[in-house]
């Protein structure tokens, strides 16, 4: 049986996106561009909402020429074409990437009857899907990339009002000042 795992960057103060939206504050040094291609390699699926998908799409036609990008780059954009993809989408009408396919709704059910048929891991991107997922029970483990900077506002890595418990299975200090976390969701 397959884990659920929701894997994030955040602020210090917990937001993944700023005010504007925006999701170019989180370092993304060679460092840890190097952690998140190791942590993607075992992943089998992923799920998306739809702005995550959006910005995770690039890596459908990213070069996989030598010299067109760094090495950890490639492996990553290979990694990911090689992934199943599940976007869940009200609005999208079509998904440019291979090996995906549009949900309209989240029905934990049918999540968890894929964490059952599944051999390998899937993650959860985007945090109103990662919220629905936590609140169902149906998230194993969470690994937060806590970036040093207070962004003050914006959309919340985790959702308001839940209360899960959580044990801690690991901790990582970069560099750059980004400390990872790695939880897993206690039941």
């Amino acid at each position: 049986m397959a884990k659920l795992i929701y894997p994030i960057n955040v602020s210090l103060d917990g937001y993944t996106e700023d005010k504007q939206g925006d999701l170019e504050w989180s370092i993304s040094d060679d460092e840890v561009f190097a952690f998140w291609t190791d942590f993607q390699r075992p992943i089998g699926t992923y799920l998306y909402g739809r702005r995550m998908y959006e910005s995770m799409v690039y890596w459908e036609t990213a070069s996989a020429k030598p010299g067109d990008q760094p090495e950890v780059m490639r492996e990553f954009a290979q990694i990911w074409r090689a992934a199943d993809k599940i976007v869940y989408s009200r609005t999208l009408q079509t998904v440019p990437s291979a090996k995906s396919r549009i949900e309209r709704e989240f029905d934990p059910d049918a999540i968890r009857r894929l964490k059952e048929s599944s051999e390998a891991n899937i993650t959860i991107g985007g945090p109103e899907l990662a919220g629905q997922a936590m609140s169902a029970g149906l998230i194993d483990e969470c690994h937060l990339l806590i970036n040093p900077i207070v962004l003050g506002g914006g959309k919340r890595g985790l959702p308001d009002n839940l209360h899960t418990r959580l044990e801690l299975l690991g901790e990582r200090r970069f560099r750059s000042g980004v400390v990872h976390l790695h939880y897993r969701v206690i039941v």
